[in-house]
């Protein structure tokens, strides 16, 4: 069964109508974007997230204007959308076009576009060994347009252009073996390449082209100036390095085999104890799923499991934490759950609030394993260092410093596992992106009461304001 995504676009009211006379300073940026992994999507958890929804909120800040986002279809649809004055500017991991109406701001990462099969084919390794092979894209993207770029040299290769699956979509498709190849770029192979670890990336097809932004032809040639000094601001003062770090810094932690171990585990096990996560989402907030995913991380959801530090269950509680919580059997999954679940959200509790999430959550899982005495010593340490103790993206940097004695020696935490806590809290990362693309979220109350109206509200998100 193919899965939904876990984000949807919204309509466009006005379409047809010119949002922007020439050269007229915009009160509102209307953005133009996908819902990609690499772009924006929208869920329970963070609301309108992803790479390009976040650096664009940067810079309507900086501008101190409001915006609006807007889901296209396709990259071919954004372009006609900017050309119709349906959209100032476009973020959406897209390349300069060859339009000269279309305008694009300096680039700010590259990317080229990778064919996909299964491991269990033979890998397509030379262009001619495409003739007569039906290779799969999203229509309207780049990848359709460089296939056909290609169709020239290898007429027979066969293209299947479809508007109703994405490129995660399509790599779920050639995992499960219903299509034989698809293109898709490398950016988006290494995110679902943890979801779907069967699959290779055989050909690159095409040049490396870089990432920009696109702008509208009536747009004011000072706001452009503005985005592109903007996006080299980011790069010069390491900002746009840490918002990498955010969406894909960790995306290449596991290995294959730890991929197929989960996903076959999540199979097989996580079905006996989801109810018991969805009852600890109740009680403290947190999405069952990064709770599922702190339990796999901790004992790979084993009830009995035991440690040599004498930290036991599903959990892997220590006995003062236990007591603490009210566990009198911490082999017993149910109270392992719930009370691991209250202990991460005391910590996440205990946390400045100086601390934005994800980053408090993060922070608070590497407190799970560390403790917080630790973490406040590696907070610390970050000050003394010059570093931000507020964000994960420098904090992981500095919590290995633990285990140095330079540093642990002025503590009176003593030594610790830093760079112990940091690979649990990049792993969790990376399982619970598994677990959202497989597992539903949870609405305790989603059927239970009918809302005023005898309408069911939504379980989802949409993309909606972007503003600052």
């Amino acid at each position: 069964m193919r899965l939904l995504p876990f984000f949807l676009a919204i309509f466009i009211t006005g379409c047809g109508e010119k949002v922007l006379q020439a050269r007229e300073k915009p009160k509102e940026l209307l953005i133009l974007t996908r819902a990609e992994s690499t772009a924006c999507q929208s869920n329970e958890a963070s609301g309108v997230a992803g790479f390009d929804c976040d650096l664009t909120r940067l810079f309507v800040k900086k501008l101190g204007l409001k915006s609006r986002v807007v889901v296209a279809n396709s990259d071919a649809d954004i372009v006609q959308r900017l050309k119709q004055g349906e959209g100032q500017m476009a973020a959406a991991w897209l390349t300069p076009v060859d339009d000269p109406e279309i305008r694009s701001s300096t680039p700010y990462f590259q990317s080229h576009n990778l064919l996909i099969t299964h491991e269990a084919s033979l890998p397509l390794t030379r262009i001619d060994q495409l003739a007569y092979k039906t290779i799969h894209v999203v229509a309207g993207s780049r990848q359709e347009a460089a296939l056909s770029e290609l169709h020239e040299k290898v007429p027979t290769i066969f293209v299947d252009a479809t508007e109703k699956q994405t490129a995660l979509d399509l790599m779920e498709s050639v995992s499960s073996q219903r299509y034989e190849a698809a293109l898709v770029n490398d950016a988006e192979f290494d995110i679902g390449s943890n979801f779907y670890p069967d699959l290779q990336g055989s050909l690159v097809i095409g040049s490396t082209k870089p990432i920009v932004w696109l702008f509208a032809p009536d747009l004011a040639p000072d706001l452009i100036a503005k985005a592109n000094a903007f996006l080299d601001e980011l790069q010069k003062s390491g900002e746009m390095e840490r918002l990498n770090d955010r969406y894909f810094g960790h995306i290449d932690r596991l290995t294959q085999a730890d991929s197929v171990r989960f996903i076959e585990r999540m199979r097989t096990i996580l079905p006996q104890y989801r109810s018991l996560f969805h009852a600890a989402q109740v009680t403290t907030g947190i999405d069952w799923r990064v709770l599922a995913a702190l339990a796999y991380q901790e004992s790979q959801w084993t009830p009995q499991a035991t440690s040599p530090t004498g930290v036991r269950g599903m959990m892997m509680l220590t006995g003062d934490t236990a007591d603490r919580l009210g566990v009198n059997n911490r082999l017993d999954p149910s109270q392992s759950i719930r009370a691991g679940a209250q202990y991460l959200n005391n910590l996440r509790d205990e946390l400045p609030t100086t601390i934005d999430e994800p980053d408090r959550l993060w922070m608070a899982l590497a407190a799970y394993n560390l403790g917080m005495g630790h973490m406040n010593a590696a907070r610390y340490i970050a000050k003394v260092e010059k570093a931000n103790p507020d964000t994960w993206y420098e904090m992981k940097r500095v919590l290995p410093l633990l285990a140095q004695a330079r540093y642990y020696n002025r503590l009176k935490s003593g030594k610790g596992r830093g760079g112990e806590a940091v690979i649990m809290v990049e792993n969790i990362r990376v399982y619970t992106d598994i677990l959202n693309r497989y597992e539903q979220p949870y609405h305790p109350l989603e059927f239970t009461a009918e809302p005023i109206g005898g309408k069911s509200s939504p379980s989802y998100f949409p993309l909606q304001n972007l503003s600052p």
